[in-house]
């Protein structure tokens, strides 16, 4: 990408790929980028599997293309190293939608549930938990708490209802949801169905349940992606954010991909958080060492105790 100036004119892709080498960092992108950023990033995929492979590299230092939550997460795994995030405004509405306080507020009226936490939080209400999950794990890790525990379940109600329906566990449920799995429109959905009729519905559990309710399959993004490679269908029609369809082309050449629609004729089925990130911010938060992820010790300390349940019992 090549951006002219009033004198000079920046290759992003050139300066990025230079200061990469200079800082001895790793670029992380999350799947809902944009394509330049991807193409640009050392490894793609869902939260917790960036932050496990920076934790896992000697770089000194972890430039996450995502939302911040998940930049708390690779300084959570990865404490003594510099975490950057291109756009510190790059939040979440599952983070936003459950803050830390009224989460310990909520947890103290109801002591006798172990909560299992979806990813999508901030590190405050990780380390109230007592189970970090993702989508691809929460399942296995439901199935394991003694049906006589109570489980409260946060912050993604949809997420949490398709997991009661999955295992038969009644878990009460904090009433949070994702502004892009929830704006997807059933009936424009089925007018894309009756279009293309051959073409396999697959969505992200966080998305509404009449929209799951249509699906052929279901699974987390990393789950929908090695899908469209196994299957036999050609045609797609996919109800997640639309940044994972350029993964999708790349891995299953020739297969056609239909981004589900929103109910508004906006670009809606976009994370309007993800894409605050840009290929500008990714190289002047490079450049400048900043915005940097700075979480209190404690803090940490206390949030890598149920992702560390987690990884045990997954």
């Amino acid at each position: 990408m090549l951006i002219s100036g009033a004198t000079t004119a920046i290759d992003y892709r050139k300066e990025i790929l230079r200061l990469k080498k200079d800082l001895n960092a790793i670029i992380l992108a999350h799947y809902y980028q944009d394509s330049e950023i991807q193409d640009v990033a050392d490894v793609i995929g869902d939260s917790l599997e960036l932050s496990r492979r920076a934790a896992s590299t000697d770089a000194e230092v972890i430039v996450f293309a995502g939302v911040h939550f998940m930049a708390e997460t690779a300084k959570i795994l990865s404490p003594t190293k510099q975490v950057l995030l291109p756009d510190v405004n790059a939040g979440c509405s599952l983070a936003e939608g459950c803050p830390g306080p009224q989460f310990r507020a909520f947890r103290a009226r109801h002591p006798d549930y172990v909560s299992i936490t979806y990813i999508n939080c901030s590190a405050d209400v990780k380390a109230a938990s007592d189970i970090i999950c993702t989508s691809s794990n929460a399942e296995k890790i439901i199935r394991q708490i003694p049906l006589e525990t109570r489980i409260f379940f946060a912050p993604d109600r949809n997420l949490g209802r398709y997991l009661v329906k999955k295992t038969g566990r009644d878990m009460l449920l904090w009433e949070g949801s994702c502004i892009v799995h929830e704006t997807f429109n059933l009936r424009k959905i089925i007018q894309l169905q009756m279009a293309h009729p051959e073409a396999e519905l697959i969505a992200h559990p966080e998305c509404e349940e009449s929209v799951l309710e249509r699906a052929s399959f279901i699974g987390s993004t990393s789950g929908l992606l090695k899908h469209v490679q196994a299957s036999s269908s050609n045609s797609f029609i996919v109800a997640t954010e639309s940044g994972i369809l350029h993964q999708m082309e790349k891995h299953a050449p020739g297969k056609t991909f239909i981004p589900a629609p929103p109910d508004a004729n906006c670009a809606c089925n976009e994370c309007p958080y993800m894409k605050l990130n840009t290929m500008e911010k990714l190289y002047l938060c490079m450049k400048n060492r900043a915005p940097e992820i700075s979480l209190d010790p404690s803090i940490m300390q206390q949030a890598l105790v149920p992702i560390q349940r987690m990884l045990a019992m997954s």
